[in-house]
């Protein structure tokens, strides 16, 4: 009989088939098959926190299935994901199908390639129980804040809310930075600039006040102190008095300064900084990004090939990079660029210091394969994510990039003014890719300069600013402070984004995270009953706590009691404390008018989302949708155009006067009209795409002005 290879997924099913071929039977569990009831509590805190599994709803046929074909075979692997989640599903099973637990049975592939799948199934091993117990330590400690604390909320704030180790920190992050715009003054500052031309030259360039009689000039910070050896422009009148004092002066180049300075490639990605990249540069959320990087690497049909794993395992935290798939990537580079974009030392990039090692970074799982030559066999997401996963694995294993820099000092009436420029004298990686924050495009070649050259002013004069706060979260700045503070791991950060956007505590502004009301208020009754789960360290400490228990350093029984005892106290007080009381979630007030009552209407929250309602309830009872007008007109009724979400939550744009007018589209209304007929001209195909008028009677389109 053929041996049974168990895996999650029938994607991945499909393409491990390919490479094992008629010797196996490879079929998928679809995910998890056991967990904690979803019912009750499920884990008996009186006896060591014993979890009591049952089998997941829905899950019937696929176990009947698992059951079936496990009595056929002589040899079962179970080659579910290289991860703790992995490891406990193949535990799971492994119970479930009554396998012996000290078989060499669990194989474990980095990559769903014909050399990744044969190297795993080389090399079976027993089932890691050190990581299944990480994976039920963390399971447990969730089910644990979730069904005790989740019903003090509903019980004092609002039914249906939930609680939880790391979204409760995520959430009391955003809060603080929200607190932190609020609570900020704003300080004005000006700034002297000017534009100054060579004798040797006709080119232009921009240069700024640094310094005044020695003393550099520094902007304001909130504490509003100053320092007695720099010197702040805090007003209109003391720049004024600066240019004055340099209208009739005598601008002299001081110092010139030239240099050839390296420029390196970034690293390959792992699950946070692709997560934060993908946000950037292709402005796709961390749930999109995991959701495609799993296809990717679950495998797909790619034309001429087969059913093919296009990268490495997704969920990592390692910078570490297989000596074959480095060969591999520095002959596309000798072939494609030449050996002078190869660097004199194969690179090798130190992971941080509580990286798990146990998988590479994420890189193409065949380098040859570029993203034209699987372009046709991709969706539009699969090809967007993997040409920036293969661009920046390439780009990482190239030579450095070499930057002519220039620095100018320009002397007037003991007042120095700077200028800085660069060009490129190689460009190294960056030929392929360069990263989303690099400011190498906002620097200019300067002209030729020398010293003592007396510079012609084009222009100078005085420019107003104000310090600005903190900016909101973005998923890419999220993450990033996430895992600098050690909160979660790289499989966490996407799912608690999602629920904390779900469950209203947060709210999406553009590209933007800030607190709801609910999250505001909720943060703020955490934060005074339950300090250590809203406590950045706190939570960083316990996935420590959880990564010992992986390494087989610290048991897992142990580290829930630690947690638990101090947990139910702190919760039994707070009980006590806020017996009688309940919080109310503040309305936030619109100036949209009730037609009925002529009050101003609130927002209201609903498991669908926001909506206005009449605060006079139960009074007057007037409720309706938030709408958002979009630029332009209908182009059938010239009513106004709405912006709308579909069920899938993806948004169109459809006429106010439905259903009496129908028109509705996906495409962007611009502020432009028609050359033709004066419609509304609609953008199609984003930023790279045209101008189209979807009024069918005239169909004019151009592309879009660049």
């Amino acid at each position: 009989m053929p041996d049974l290879v168990i895996v999650e997924s029938p994607a991945k099913a499909k393409t491990i088939k390919k490479y094992l071929g008629s010797g196996y039977e490879v079929i998928a569990s679809m995910g998890h098959i056991r967990d904690l009831p979803k019912s009750k509590m499920g884990v008996d805190t009186e006896n060591d926190f014993k979890p009591h599994y049952v089998d997941m709803k829905g899950k019937g046929d696929v176990i009947k299935e698992l059951r079936k074909y496990a009595k056929k075979c002589d040899k079962i692997y179970l080659a579910t994901d290289p991860d703790r989640e992995g490891e406990a599903i193949s535990w799971h099973i492994a119970q479930m199908l009554k396998l012996d637990m000290n078989a060499d049975n669990r194989v474990a592939f980095n990559e769903i390639t014909k050399t990744g799948v044969q190297n795993g199934m080389k090399n079976p091993h027993k089932i890691n129980n050190d990581l299944v117990n990480a994976q039920q330590a963390r399971r447990i400690l969730d089910r644990l804040v979730g069904y005790e604390l989740s019903p003090f909320l509903w019980k004092k704030v609002k039914r249906g809310l939930s609680a939880g180790r790391v979204q409760s920190v995520t959430v009391s992050l955003i809060v603080d930075r929200e607190e932190a715009i609020k609570n900020f003054n704003p300080m004005e500052y000006w700034s002297i600039d000017a534009v100054f031309k060579a004798p040797s030259s006709d080119k232009t360039f921009e240069a700024s006040l640094v310094s005044v009689d020695g003393k550099k000039i520094e902007v304001p910070d909130q504490s509003g102190k100053k320092n007695d050896k720099k010197i702040q422009i805090s007003c209109k009148a003391e720049a004024d008095a600066i240019l004055k004092r340099l209208e009739n002066a005598e601008y002299k180049v001081k110092s010139v300064k030239k240099r050839v300075t390296k420029k390196q490639p970034a690293p390959p990605f792992i699950t946070s900084t692709m997560q934060q990249e993908a946000s950037k540069k292709l402005n796709f959320s961390s749930k999109r990004t995991m959701k495609t990087a799993q296809e990717l690497y679950e495998g797909v049909d790619i034309e001429g090939i087969g059913a093919v794993g296009l990268i490495t395992y997704m969920r990592t935290d390692s910078l570490r990079i297989s000596a074959e798939a480095q060969k591999s990537a520095e002959q596309y580079i000798d072939t494609v660029y030449g050996r002078e974009y190869l660097p004199d030392i194969p690179r090798e990039y130190k992971s941080g210091k509580n990286a798990q090692d146990a998988h590479e970074a994420i890189r193409p799982s065949t380098p040859e394969l570029t993203p034209d030559r699987v372009k046709n066999s991709l969706t539009s997401d699969q090809y967007k994510l993997y040409k920036l996963i293969w661009e920046r694995f390439i780009a990482s294993q190239m030579a450095n990039a070499l930057l002519n820099t220039t620095s100018v000092e320009t002397e007037a009436d003991n007042c120095i003014f700077r200028s800085s420029g660069y060009s490129v004298k190689f460009d190294g990686f960056m030929v392929l890719y360069v990263e989303s924050d690099s400011d190498d495009g906002n620097k200019k070649e300067l002209p030729i300069i020398n010293n003592d050259d007396i510079l012609m002013v084009v222009s100078i004069g005085g420019n107003q600013h104000f310090t600005q706060p903190p900016p909101r979260y973005t998923e890419a700045s999220l993450i990033k402070t996430l895992e600098e503070n050690g909160i979660g791991r790289p499989s966490t950060y996407a799912p608690t984004i999602t629920t904390i956007t779900t469950r209203q505590y947060v709210e999406r502004d553009g590209k933007s995270l800030r607190p709801t009301a609910l999250g505001e208020v909720t943060t703020e009754l955490m934060r005074e009953h339950f300090k250590k789960i809203v406590d950045a360290k706190f939570t960083a400490d316990m996935e420590n706590s959880l990564d010992e228990i992986e390494h087989g350093q610290k048991d897992w029984v142990t580290t829930l009691h630690e947690f638990y005892g101090d947990f139910s106290e702190t919760l039994r007080k707070a009980e006590t404390a806020m017996e009688g009381k309940r919080v109310k979630i503040p309305d936030e007030e619109t100036d949209v008018i009730c037609e009925l009552c002529g009050r101003n209407m609130v927002i209201k929250f609903s498991k669908y989302g926001k909506f206005l309602a009449c605060p006079g309830f139960p009074d007057c009872k007037n409720a309706k949708q938030i709408v958002t007008e979009s630029e332009g007109n209908c182009p059938r009724c010239d009513g106004k155009m709405l912006l709308k979400k579909s069920k899938k939550g993806r948004t169109f744009y459809g006429c106010e006067k439905f259903p009496d007018c129908n028109f509705m589209t996906w495409n962007v209304p611009s502020k432009e009209v028609c050359p033709n007929c004066n419609k509304t001209l609609f953008i199609k195909g984003g930023k790279n795409g045209k101008l189209i008028c979807e009024n069918t009677d005239c169909g004019y389109e151009r592309e879009l002005k660049k």
